[in-house]
């Protein structure tokens, strides 16, 4: 089967690869202080959010939707909307999502630098103006 045919979720690598990346997301949120600010805006255990977070992006890349299930009608814009982001914050995230993807090593490097550029720009989008 073609690369082009499957799902950017089959391409990614699956629920093995999304939970590699997620856990060196949070790891690296938790221990590295570039990310002191964002980690502060967390609660202290991530575990739920260790959770969530692969199940979001399986959705989001084509694969099993059981995050939007369990969350009907809620969008991580709108989950996000109640915390003060601000450009700096959004670069954190987008930065250690960055690594995080390429720590993790997908197989398929052109669909994992996608995947990034793709969620640099959504976490960079909830980033609200200076006041």
């Amino acid at each position: 089967m073609a690369s082009d045919a499957l799902s950017p979720y089959d391409r990614i690598g699956g629920p093995a690869v999304l939970r590699r990346i997620t856990d060196r997301f949070y790891d690296l949120m938790d221990q590295d202080p570039a990310y002191a600010g964002l980690r502060a805006m967390h609660a202290a255990d991530l575990d739920p959010m260790r959770d969530a977070l692969p199940q979001f992006l399986a959705g989001w890349s084509g694969g099993p939707r059981d995050w939007w299930d369990a969350n009907p009608g809620k969008c991580m814009m709108s989950l996000h909307r109640p915390f003060a982001i601000d450009a700096d914050l959004a670069g954190q995230w987008a930065e250690a999502m960055r690594r995080a993807i390429a720590e993790a090593a997908p197989a398929d490097g052109e669909i994992a630098a996608a995947m990034a550029d793709v969620l640099d720009r959504m976490a960079r989008g909830m980033a609200r103006p200076a006041a």
